[in-house]
């Protein structure tokens, strides 16, 4: 039997990247995937398609994800869509990097917005859900730098911090219902993101990883699968960092 066979799980921002990875990887398990994008564009129908190839149910949704109204109104059609929701992950993020003197307001708003507040408002959102059928899954993508922090991304490593808490907070809130609340902590990986990166400053990173390599996207997903499986079933308020050992 597959690891997620049954289970439905939300996944935030998983048209690309990190999150499509997690997407592709719960459904090779047979989860069935409700995912959500600003847009559901060419781009995320591709990766439906991707996703329905392995016999799963899917749809994607387009949801600002940031914004409270919006996302209590997709988890209400997720669940009327799908019949319940079993896994949460807390995927979507940006960055808007800059030194802490020069950083305007709206960077750091948006940053905070995007990657801390979306969290909250999808696990508010599903919290009544997974109280009522007394289990529940919570994933938070983190980073190392919410660990560590970063020069030039005190934003960034702000709200992956806060990931962190809200997360540990929240396993301790909701353990008694069965609700396990986990975080992914990301080191240097190899994505869209990272691609623009001249060979020079990715050299440089992988000399500081034990692995001396970046990870994939498949290396996080398959710590996903682990953290969203009856693996882990007496594992919740952790955060496991998936970094090669450069967090050492």
């Amino acid at each position: 039997m597959k690891l997620l066979e049954g289970k439905t799980a939300i996944i935030t921002g998983a048209a690309r990247g990190i999150g499509k990875a997690i997407a592709l990887k719960f459904a090779q398990e047979g989860a069935n995937i409700a995912f959500t994008d600003l847009a559901i564009d060419d781009n995320a129908k591709q990766t439906e398609t991707e996703l329905a190839a392995y016999g799963v149910k899917v749809k994607g949704y387009a949801s600002n994800a940031a914004d409270f109204d919006d996302t209590h109104k997709v988890v209400g059609d997720i669940v009327n869509d799908f019949g319940k929701v079993d896994i949460l992950v807390n995927n979507a993020g940006i960055t808007r990097d800059g030194l802490l003197m020069r950083m305007t307001e709206q960077q750091w708003d948006m940053v905070i917005n995007v990657n801390l507040k979306s969290a909250f408002n999808f696990i508010h959102a599903l919290t009544p859900v997974f109280m009522k059928q007394k289990s529940g899954n919570i994933i938070n993508m983190s980073s190392v730098v919410g660990l560590s922090g970063n020069a030039g991304q005190t934003n960034y490593s702000a709200s992956k911090a806060g990931m962190i808490g809200l997360a540990k907070s929240t396993a301790k809130e909701l353990g008694s219902r069965n609700v396990r609340a986990n975080c992914i902590c990301p080191g240097f990986i190899i994505t869209e993101m990272t691609g623009v990166l001249s060979d020079d400053v990715k050299k440089k990173w992988a000399e500081q990883i034990p692995l001396r390599r970046g990870g994939t996207p498949e290396d996080v997903a398959n710590v996903a699968v682990f953290l969203a499986s009856d693996l882990s079933a007496y594992v919740t308020g952790q955060a496991i960092p998936v970094c090669g050992g450069m967090n050492m």
